[in-house]
């Protein structure tokens, strides 16, 4: 297109805000961003008969893409779009924050732990932005802890020791939080285990795929979050590993997705119900020995579907 200036013809606006666009950018799905755009469009009412016509989805892909839009916290239960917090947190004055920090225990102590982890002082700006998360978000002093020891567990994850958080990283982990209403201790706690056990089975995925040798990128990390999100085990990441190397003979990201959601539109949760779903059992009956020739057939429809999904989404 080489870089042509292009504008957008919008009579009518609907507001997508800027935290919803980088999640959306993010998955690197072209569906949910659909899904998404639609309940904006309909105010966020799903009737999926309706909403399958009207984006050309499968009722499966439409509720797939509904789940991974929830787990991402675009979407509510009953798949009503969150009300997005204040773009801004409000200004206080020096007087009302000495105020509370003298009347309120919990405040002080939400002041001096996020000292602790920050390795600093807080300044005017840290302070106003801190206690706004605090006053409007609707988080308890117990919740915001976790959430700021949980941003240095992350930064620490990433670029090892010695990497301290920065107050804006905090303010927007807490919007992420408040879209997600992770709001008070036990959602909080419950939220955080779910996340560690994602993260221990992306781990064992990218064994399983051979990748350690760096950090997967954002996207990819995007992949694995939804990857882990699937009620599979490893040793059916491992087949559809195996099978994509064996089809294309090389790993591929979107190739390999392709595989897994084949087989999650499908039903088939296990390697035994894939080795019957697709078919090769009673072709490995049927025949008295193994042929060359027919390796096209062994992939049949997983691969089929897949190839499917992987040309569409390309």
């Amino acid at each position: 297109m080489n870089n042509t200036r292009l504008s957008l013809r919008s009579p009518g606006a609907l507001v997508l805000n800027e935290q919803d666009a980088d999640t959306l950018l993010r998955l690197c799905d072209g569906d949910c961003a659909l899904l998404y755009i639609y309940l904006l469009r309909s105010g966020g009412l799903l009737e999926e008969k309706t909403a399958s016509d009207s984006l050309h989805m499968s009722i499966e892909r439409l509720r797939l893409c509904a789940d991974r839009l929830r787990r991402e916290g675009l979407l509510s239960e009953g798949a009503t779009v969150l009300p997005a917090p204040a773009d801004e947190l409000p200004e206080y004055s020096a007087e009302e924050l000495s105020r509370r920090s003298a009347e309120d225990k919990n405040w002080a102590a939400l002041v001096q732990e996020t000292q602790r982890v920050m390795g600093k002082v807080l300044n005017r700006p840290d302070l106003n932005t801190l206690f706004g998360i605090y006053d409007r978000l609707g988080m308890d002093a117990e919740t915001i802890m976790l959430l700021i020891n949980r941003v240095a567990e992350d930064l620490r994850r990433r670029y090892g020791e010695g990497r301290l958080p920065t107050m804006h990283a905090i303010e927007r982990e807490a919007f992420a939080w408040a879209r997600r209403e992770i709001l008070t201790p036990e959602s909080a706690m419950e939220y955080l285990s779910a996340q560690d056990r994602s993260r221990e089975k992306q781990q064992r995925i990218l064994s399983l795929i051979q990748l350690r040798d760096r950090m997967p990128s954002p996207g990819e990390r995007a992949y694995l979050e939804s990857w882990a999100a699937m009620d599979f085990g490893d040793d059916v990441y491992a087949l559809a590993y195996d099978r994509m190397v064996s089809q294309i003979g090389k790993f591929n990201w979107k190739y390999m997705n392709s595989i897994l959601l084949s087989w999650q539109e499908k039903g088939l949760k296990t390697v035994a119900e894939i080795e019957k779903g697709d078919g090769r059992q009673s072709r490995a009956k049927n025949s008295q020995k193994p042929r060359q020739a027919p390796e096209d057939e062994v992939w049949s429809d997983d691969l089929s579907l897949a190839e499917k999904l992987f040309n569409r989404k390309g």
